[in-house]
């Protein structure tokens, strides 16, 4: 079965005539070996591409699954760049003069297909499970841990040490006790000596 994917990046601030550069590269390699190559490929365009690919790859494990599916067997099957709307700018110049140029942007989108392995669902093994087998399920597991736990809880006696202990200690117990310290009690330059 045919598994097919796309990531869209949309608004990038790079020309789309400097972003194809980049795209027509790696148009019809496997994705492992296109993000190799984009991870060495000097241009800014590149980081943009190898983190689209990787979404779509993403995105197309997700929706597949990874037990009918690998990341192997991904091919970049189209990247397309088109044209998004340009930003109008100004660029000053003497005798106050301005000229006017587009801060061209992109959008970005990664098409993704690989072949994913389909097994009819009679020929799968069966799960082995406790249930399976006669054991108790895992609902009656929990609630034997529970009870376990709550057994488990320390009670009011003596520990190993021997010393007596109470469940939970009070506040009042746990308190600091001591005298104030003797800063209070010093005199000062000001009060005079």
């Amino acid at each position: 079965m045919i598994v097919s994917s796309t990531a869209r990046l949309r608004y990038v601030s790079i020309p789309p005539r400097k972003m194809r550069l980049v795209a027509e590269m790696v148009k019809g390699l496997p994705v492992q070996k296109a993000l190799d190559l984009l991870n060495f490929t000097p241009k800014i365009a590149a980081k943009h591409i190898a983190n689209t690919v990787k979404s779509a790859a993403a995105n197309a494990l997700s929706s597949e699954g990874t037990d009918v599916l690998k990341a192997e067997d991904l091919l970049i099957k189209n990247i397309t760049v088109d044209p998004a709307p340009s930003a109008k700018r100004i660029r000053y110049q003497s005798m106050g003069r301005v000229f006017r140029y587009k801060k061209r942007f992109c959008h970005l989108t990664v098409l993704l297909e690989g072949v994913a392995e389909t097994e009819p669902v009679a020929a799968r093994p069966k799960k082995k499970g406790k249930a399976a087998r006669g054991e108790a399920s895992t609902d009656d597991a929990r609630a034997a841990g529970k009870s376990a736990k709550s057994k488990a809880k320390p009670k009011a006696g003596t520990d190993a040490a021997g010393k007596t202990t109470a469940g939970k200690t009070s506040k009042s117990s746990t308190k600091k006790t001591g005298a104030m310290p003797e800063a209070k009690n010093r005199k000062t330059k000001k009060d005079g000596e």
